[in-house]
């Protein structure tokens, strides 16, 4: 029976004129939403969020205070930081800034860690220490400003960070879990990856590790470098079972390899490594990667390096 108030048949209330949203997602990504995500770590990077570092690093003359490694001179850092975006650009991939309200936290400028991206959007980050905390705010101010996709904050007592999950294919990921992601986020992404018809695989890291980034990168298609004894077994494994070629890290000092692996792949077999380690980029040329350098011996000070700095915002296999 009609209710008589005017609205039957309208187009409001699902008459003549409405219009269902037929499409997914991830179909949306490049129109109703800017073009991004990922599902894979080698296809060609188009577009990353970065954080340009400034004052804030003058925290790190207490480094313990901040978790840095050493007092960092900022116009040094600064100055790396800007042949690093420009290295990007000049291979073709765009770069996006934070640019935060207001004064920035001192480890602002590792943007992998507050945030990991989907075939469908982003996930922001939580970070486990006070002395981050509230960093992810300025990241997810920026994703939404840029048009992209928040799929999910992690909630209750998850903590997260982006630097801990990786892309096995484009079905399955993995989470390294230990002082930075623990185990309630496992719950949680696993959730949200399920929807989307992506397995997790969560993994234990080594006591006295920062993240899984630290341990493995993913090169090419069929190529993964692997830190020997410190990878998780069970990851080399499931690599080896999709057909990729493991390689481990050669005999260096442990801060060496720490630095030579943070690096970010460009594309298919080519990647953006921290200059001056000649013995690892000659490893990583004799197994057929091609390597772009940029130096960052001033921000390393801070404990991360070229990986932690990016935020990967889309790669072309999206």
């Amino acid at each position: 029976m009609a209710n008589g108030d005017g609205t039957e048949g309208t187009s409001a209330y699902g008459g003549a004129g409405w219009q269902p949203r037929a499409t997914a997602l991830a179909e949306e990504l490049g129109s109703i939403w800017t073009s991004c995500g990922m599902g894979d770590e080698f296809s060609p990077l188009k577009a990353v969020v970065l954080h340009r570092p400034g004052d804030e690093l003058t925290a790190s003359a207490d480094p313990a205070a901040v978790q840095m490694l050493e007092p960092l001179d900022v116009a040094k850092a600064r100055a790396e930081h800007d042949a690093m975006a420009e290295a990007y650009r000049h291979a073709g991939v765009a770069v996006h800034y934070v640019e935060p309200a207001g004064a920035a936290q001192p480890n602002q400028m590792f943007c992998a860690d507050l945030m990991w991206m989907t075939p469908e959007g982003a996930v922001l980050a939580r970070p486990a220490s006070n002395v981050r905390a509230g960093e992810e705010r300025q990241v997810a101010r920026r994703l939404a400003d840029l048009g992209v996709p928040i799929l999910m904050t992690p909630s209750g007592s998850a903590t997260f960070e982006g630097a801990d999950a990786m892309w096995l294919d484009n079905r399955t990921v993995v989470l390294g879990m230990g002082l930075r992601t623990n185990r309630a986020m496992a719950e949680q992404l696993e959730t949200l990856l399920a929807r989307m018809g992506i397995n997790m695989i969560p993994v234990d890291l080594p006591h006295g590790t920062m993240h899984l980034m630290g341990m493995l990168r993913i090169a090419g298609p069929d190529i993964a470098v692997a830190w020997y004894r410190r990878t998780p077994h069970g990851v080399v494994a499931e690599l080896e079972a999709r057909g990729y070629r493991v390689v481990f890290l050669p005999d260096e000092p442990g801060r060496t390899l720490n630095k030579a692996i943070n690096f970010v792949t460009l594309s298919p077999n080519r990647i953006l490594m921290p200059a001056g380690y000649p013995r690892v980029q000659a490893f990583y040329e004799d197994h057929g990667i091609d390597c772009v350098c940029a130096g960052v011996d001033e921000l390393t000070k801070a404990a991360g390096a070229i990986g932690c700095l990016t935020g990967v915002m889309w790669r072309s296999g999206q």
